[in-house]
This record gives structure tokens, C-alpha cells and sequence, in this order.
């Protein structure tokens, strides 16, 4: 169990980055509109999918595919339920979906949802 001084720590280092986050994109909004398009147009034929939270065994992939001949960019998961932990979250080999495992402690299920960035 963490010490409420690690947990404070770990949050300030949190904050700390979305602060600097923050202030970086706000430098991106004010800067030339010229550059600011570049930054916010999306890829060819973006997609944005998921699979909703399933209860599915400890350590079972969820796997997500983009739909079409849609290529993933990017994607995540989320471990959900007591003491829920996500164990993975990463690419198919082939480059077309994102895959979520996970596990919860004391249970012998876990509520895992996937989400990917597909595009052209």
C-alpha cells in the first residue's frame, strides 16, 4: 500500500504534467493559424471505436479491431470493478486493433473495455 506521502507525490507530479501540458497546447492555439491546422486536422478517414465494458475472466484479451481496411493509431483500455488492475494494452501484431487485459484481485473477473484510433 502506498504512503499518503508517495500518493501526494504521484499526484503532484500528475497535475504538475497536465499543467505543462496545458500550457503547451495553449502555446499551439495562439501560435500562426497556419500551424494551428496542421495541429488539429485529423488523418484520412479518423475513426475513433471501442468495445464497452464486458466482465470477461482474469488475464482474457479483449481484442478491438478497426473496422474496413483501417489501420490503428493508437488505442487504450480500461480495467474496471474493486481492486481492478489492467495488466495490458497494446497493438495486434498485424497493426489493425488494440488488445486490453486485465485482472482484479480477489475475484475471478474483471471489467475490461477497449478503445482504438483507426484511420486510412
Amino acid at each position: 500500500m502506498k504512503s499518503k506521502k508517495a500518493t501526494a507525490l504521484a499526484l503532484t507530479v500528475v497535475v504538475a504534467g497536465a499543467c505543462l501540458a496545458t500550457t503547451a497546447a495553449s502555446n499551439l492555439v495562439s501560435a500562426a493559424p497556419a500551424q494551428a491546422t496542421a495541429v488539429t486536422a485529423l488523418p484520412p478517414g479518423y475513426q475513433l471505436v471501442m468495445l464497452p465494458n464486458v466482465n470477461v475472466p482474469n488475464f482474457q484479451r479483449r481484442t478491438l479491431y478497426c473496422p474496413g481496411a483501417k489501420k490503428v493509431l493508437g488505442g487504450g483500455a480500461e480495467a474496471q470493478g474493486n481492486r481492478a488492475i489492467l495488466v495490458g494494452s497494446f497493438p495486434t501484431n498485424d497493426g489493425r486493433g488494440w488488445i486490453g487485459i486485465g485482472r482484479q484481485d480477489g475475484y475471478s473477473d474483471v471489467g475490461i473495455s477497449v478503445y482504438a484510433i483507426c484511420a486510412d
